[in-house]
């Protein structure tokens, strides 16, 4: 470890301003998705996180047209798309991804207007590639701040909710029979999702913020018997994936010749590496033919 640090610190990666503020947005970028994308997994909404990632790419390109913070675009976006899923929806499967599918093709219907506005009314240059596919080593330090504070509000508002979130996410039926509003509960953790792919879009881009949302996550579901378990391998994945992304791309510069390569590159591939992975384990292990639902559904830590 003493070496690894030496070699980081030799090379200048840790010294680096950019450096540093790609660490701590990209690890909260990490955790917040690791924490909230188990229980999007555990509820079968991944298609939901991905809609909501697609679609705060209309309040990223937004952002470049207002002059506003690009986090704030990012969210306000994801929280209106959230709202609409949410009250559009019902709680067939069927009929839930058609309120998420009529959501996204109006955001992305919103996205490219805002891009083509940015492109022809304003001198920004390289919005598409920031919003659709992240820029981490150009994020202002002024954005670490907003970064924090929206993690910390996933991390508060999961903590508040955690069991009736696990309820419902693993046997609605019950959650319903125990007076759990699903329709409430719902709505808050797509509330609690539009701020991590606000955060993940503004890291790595609003299309690959769905990898870093649903691969960690599942990933470590395969791995674990316990909801802490898999919050705890999502994260751990995520972050090294996210950290591991930027040094590669960091170091890509050398690699080819002044050429750097982008850090949602590595970062995705990573992710999908690690997922690979936890498949192959779980199914060596034996972990892929237990019934998991026989500890899930009792919500046990």
């Amino acid at each position: 470890m003493e070496n690894l640090w030496t070699f980081l610190a030799h090379s200048s990666f840790l010294g680096s301003e950019p450096v540093q503020t790609a660490l701590l947005v990209g690890a909260c970028a990490a955790l917040v998705s690791a924490v909230i994308g188990v229980f999007t997994v555990l509820r079968g909404n991944a298609f939901a996180g991905h809609a909501l990632a697609d679609v705060s790419s209309a309040g990223g390109a937004a952002s470049f047209l207002l002059g506003i913070s690009p986090l704030l675009g990012f969210l306000g976006m994801a929280w209106i798309a959230a709202f609409g899923m949410e009250f559009l929806g019902v709680r067939k499967v069927r009929e839930r991804d058609l309120a998420t599918g009529i959501v996204l093709g109006a955001g992305l219907g919103l996205s490219a207007l805002f891009l083509y506005l940015d492109v022809t009314t304003t001198s920004t240059t390289g919005a598409a590639v920031s919003v659709m596919f992240g820029s981490m080593f150009a994020i202002p330090q002024s954005l670490i701040g907003p970064a924090l504070m929206a993690s910390a509000a996933v991390f508060l508002l999961v903590g508040l909710l955690y069991r009736p979130m696990l309820l419902t996410a693993v046997d609605p039926d019950l959650a319903a029979a125990r007076g759990i509003s699903l329709r409430w509960i719902g709505l808050l953790q797509l509330l609690a999702l539009g701020l991590a792919v606000a955060v993940c879009a503004l890291a790595i881009g609003a299309v690959l913020a769905t990898a870093l949302l649903i691969g960690p996550a599942g990933a470590a579901i395969r791995l674990s018997r316990r909801p802490a378990q898999a919050i705890f391998w999502a994260s751990a994945i995520a972050l090294t994936a996210v950290w591991g992304g930027i040094w590669m791309a960091y170091e890509s510069y050398y690699w080819f010749s002044g050429n750097a390569w982008p850090v949602s590159f590595f970062v995705v591939t990573l992710v999908f590496l690690f997922y690979l992975a936890a498949v192959l384990v779980a199914k060596v292990t034996g972990l892929s033919a237990r019934p998991q639902p026989v500890i899930w559904p009792h919500c046990e830590a």
